[in-house]
């Protein structure tokens, strides 16, 4: 499980998980509109990592992000962990 602090958004926090085929799985948002997030962690649901990013990237709100941007910074902040430390 991966948790995200988000950054200009209502929500707080993403929480994710990423299977060992970088498929996300499970996604959750902590504060913000329920059903739109919920919304967003269904149709994320099984796609990969590098399929979301640049699909998510740069759909605005207000503060010039939304929750779908919040989750490419997300996704990417996993990555770069992942990379750093070798492990999912």
């Amino acid at each position: 499980m991966f948790t995200y602090t988000t950054k200009g958004t209502c929500s707080k926090q993403i929480i994710f998980d990423v299977d060992a085929e970088d498929r996300v799985h499970n996604v959750k948002f902590i504060g913000g509109c329920s059903g739109n997030l919920q919304g967003i962690g269904r149709l994320v649901e099984g796609r990969t990592t590098t399929e979301l990013i640049p699909l998510l990237r740069g759909i605005r709100c207000r503060n010039n992000t939304s929750c779908p941007d919040q989750l490419s910074h997300a996704l990417e902040d996993y990555l770069k962990h992942k990379n750093n430390t070798g492990n999912s």
